[in-house]
């Protein structure tokens, strides 16, 4: 398994933008899928957004089509979510987790997970 650590949440207004990231402490974290979950409080935990091991693939949920950019760094064991245009139903937990077929589909099973970083909108 490979240790995860998110950073980079915080309060930001409607409409605003967040970048959050995702440290990896594995060399081998260019061979993972990658995906990042939020879960709100009192919801289920959700799918965001996933990326192949190559970032050749990402894949994003509807809610977040067009708003939120999944992206890895490989060399510096690193992946990404910039969140723009945030919306008040974006506040949630989010997390960033690893799967090890590498292709980051919402359907793997990621077994690698970070503690997650709070997210906060204001409006």
């Amino acid at each position: 398994q490979v240790q995860l650590v998110e950073s980079g949440g915080g309060l930001v207004q409607a409409g605003g933008s967040l970048r959050l990231s995702c440290a990896a402490s594995r060399r081998t974290f260019s061979t993972y899928g990658m995906g990042w979950f939020r879960q709100a409080p009192g919801k289920e935990r959700e799918f965001v957004a996933g990326i192949s091991w190559s970032g050749g693939s990402t894949y994003y949920a509807d809610s977040v089509k067009g708003r939120f950019t999944i992206a890895r760094d490989n060399a510096n064991n690193t992946m990404y979510l910039q969140m723009t245009s945030l919306l008040p139903e974006d506040p949630a937990v989010y997390y960033c987790a690893a799967e090890a077929s590498g292709y980051g589909f919402p359907s793997r099973t990621f077994r690698s997970w970070g503690r997650g970083t709070q997210v906060t909108v204001s409006s």
